[in-house]
């Protein structure tokens, strides 16, 4: 699909999303925008249904780009590298008042790289400060060397890149804007005929086809253990469009009652109708802390793609949760320990144990005070963030009322 262009004089942003997280940032952002300028902001690039939702014209699926670790991503590296070429030529043809490239660096670095190179005029935002501190610190220097801004979603975030002469402001995780923690339980369970003895458990297997296609067959087995000593256990499994249909068919045979739901408000429901979780390690993570439910996080990535991340990374947690609290308070089960006797073991005791429920509950209450700092909404932050930069190069363009 060619990207529609738009006569009028409003700014115009170039948004690149490549993930189901990345598309929900990037739709909030979009009202955000549009609120901010009385509906003068244009919106052309690439994100999926949320974003189309608040009128993005896609260039091309934004499926095509939700890929993760090295040798998951080969063999479609000769259609990336058409992609990326392709969107940096719609940048360099469309000339808009600033590209934002919302995390999924694999994609937006490359494109920015490049546009960069042909026309450095046009400004370079990326949403999401790469987490540096977890890999290498020296690398704030080539985003520095690339982008005219960032936007962090962590307070302790920005000194990273501000030392390296890359302007970088924390407007917090747009995940608390989401509704995380007011979903209705017990309408869910009247909805699907859940009885009060019934034990529910949401399983979260990703938004990635290689995540889903490596987690699932584990999340199966770690039911059927389960199964033995909580027979009325019932599972929901809350997907997204990208991955639907392979979750389906993949759960069609699983060991106990299992209910698949898809869309924002139906999972939050389900979080708030379970008493456990058991999810893939990504953005939901915070999405489960924001809904107090207690969580145990697991993981599997090619063998060779661990070992060469190993030696990079510089944290003890993949979880966010963990990360921020610089504890385990939430079970990690990653590579050879994503087993599912572990997992049924650590499911289990969240089950069984009302101590443990409560200290997971207690620990996330800290770490959502911390994602959504202050009475201005992140997404609001970060719009206001980019028209900023937009107005440095574009003096004429809208007011966005800030004080």
């Amino acid at each position: 699909m060619t990207v529609r262009d738009i006569a009028d004089d409003s700014p115009m942003l170039f948004l690149i999303a490549g993930e189901p997280s990345g598309d929900a940032l990037g739709a909030r952002l979009m009202a955000a925008a549009k609120r901010l300028t009385g509906g003068r902001v244009r919106f052309v690039g690439i994100g999926g249904e949320r974003m189309t939702a608040e009128g993005l014209v896609s260039l091309f699926p934004m499926a095509e780009l939700t890929l993760f670790g090295i040798f998951e991503l080969l063999p479609h590296l000769p259609n990336l590298i058409r992609r990326i070429d392709q969107t940096v030529a719609e940048i360099l043809r469309l000339r808009p008042d600033a590209v934002v490239g919302i995390d999924s660096p694999g994609f937006t670095v490359r494109v920015a790289k490049k546009v960069r190179a042909a026309e450095p005029t046009i400004p370079l935002i990326h949403y999401v400060a790469p987490t540096v501190w977890a890999w290498k610190p020296k690398r704030a220097a080539k985003y520095a060397a690339i982008y005219d801004h960032l936007l962090a979603v962590l307070p302790f975030e920005p000194p990273y890149f501000e030392k390296e002469g890359l302007a970088c402001t924390f407007v917090g995780h747009s995940v608390v804007e989401g509704g995380a923690g007011t979903g209705d339980g017990p309408a869910f369970r009247q909805r699907h005929g859940i009885a009060a003895t019934d034990r529910v458990v949401a399983v979260l297997p990703g938004s990635r086809k290689g995540e889903v296609s490596r987690l699932l067959p584990d999340f199966h087995a770690t039911l059927e253990l389960l199964r033995t000593t909580h027979p009325n256990l019932v599972a929901v499994v809350p997907t997204v469009a990208t991955v639907h249909n392979r979750v389906a068919a993949a759960i069609a045979d699983w060991p106990v009652r299992t209910l698949l739901v898809e869309g924002d408000a139906k999972k939050y429901d389900a979080f708030a109708a379970a008493e456990a979780a058991l999810a893939a390690s990504g953005t939901v993570a915070l999405e489960l802390a924001l809904a107090r439910l207690p969580t145990v996080i697991a993981y599997r990535l090619n063998p060779v793609t661990v070992a060469l991340y190993r030696r990079l990374i510089r944290v003890k947690y993949v979880n966010l949760v963990n990360l921020m609290l610089d504890r385990m308070l939430v079970p990690e089960l990653l590579q050879q320990d994503c087993r599912p006797d572990k997992l049924a073991s650590e499911l289990g005791r969240l089950l069984d144990d009302p101590a443990a429920r409560q200290m997971q509950i207690d620990g996330v209450a800290e770490v959502a005070r911390w994602l959504g700092q202050g009475d201005t909404p992140p997404s609001e932050r970060a719009a206001r963030a980019i028209l900023d930069v937009v107005a440095e190069h574009r003096p004429n363009s809208p007011k966005t009322g800030k004080p």
